[in-house]
């Protein structure tokens, strides 16, 4: 397998104490590698809940500090969790339309936002192929949450930062296969780079210093009120 695959990077941070003392407590290099992959995809998916950065660019590092985050930073900090236990993983970059996130997003910030989104997924090379990792996205809770408001749906859902053809099978547990959960979103695939350094040296999320700053200082936070309520109001 190609080195650059496995190699540390400013976002990829997993040589950092905090990385390394969290891949130490969890024994994850004890693993065999099935169970590497699946102990920490679990662990990013459920620990680190849904929810919006202040940037799409946050190191590793930061990522775990925060606690939560989205496509692009839970990518960032799954791929430098895998790469600290040796396993390849590389980032597939896209582009996604916004209507998706409604109920996360109020009308006003649906308004304020680009018609198109950046958007990344993990994919980990295991078994001799590339498997998509975007249902780590989603934590199950939150997951739940929304299934349980929408008992009725069967095929396709667009809402709540899910995106699907199939909302009745969709499956976001990772069981050595692709899991997806916003896919159904993309418009644009600008293919796969070896870093989320390297894919956001070339793309960035284009919108003016004022809406980045409403997004930083008010939207995200709404944006994370709404799906904290959610995902509570249904726990049980």
């Amino acid at each position: 397998m190609n080195e650059e695959f496995l190699t540390e990077t400013k976002i990829l941070n997993y040589s950092s104490n905090l990385i390394q003392d969290l891949i130490h407590t969890s024994k994850w290099n004890k693993l065999n590698q099935y169970d590497k992959i699946k102990s920490i995809y679990d662990f990013v998916q459920n620990e680190i809940l849904f929810g919006y950065n202040n940037s799409d660019t946050l190191t590793a590092e930061q990522v775990l500090l925060d606690g939560y985050g989205q496509c692009n930073t839970k990518a960032t900090l799954l791929m430098a969790l895998l790469r600290g236990v040796g396993i390849p993983c590389r980032i597939h970059g896209f582009e996604v339309s916004k209507d998706f996130q409604r109920g996360a997003t109020t009308a006003w910030i649906s308004v304020l936002a680009p018609s198109r989104i950046i958007h990344t997924w993990a994919e980990v090379y295991y078994n001799g192929q590339w498997l998509a990792l975007e249902g780590v996205i989603t934590d199950k809770r939150y997951f739940g949450a929304v299934k349980a408001m929408y008992p009725n749906i069967s095929k396709e859902f667009r809402r709540y930062a899910i995106a699907t053809d199939d909302f009745e099978n969709l499956s976001i547990d990772w069981v050595g296969n692709n899991t997806y959960v916003q896919s159904a979103a993309v418009v644009t695939d600008f293919g796969i780079f070896s870093s989320p350094d390297e894919f956001f040296a070339k793309h960035s999320q284009h919108w003016s210093k004022v809406k980045n700053f409403m997004y930083v200082h008010f939207g995200r936070k709404i944006m994370n009120y709404n799906v904290a309520k959610i995902r509570n109001r249904f726990e049980g």
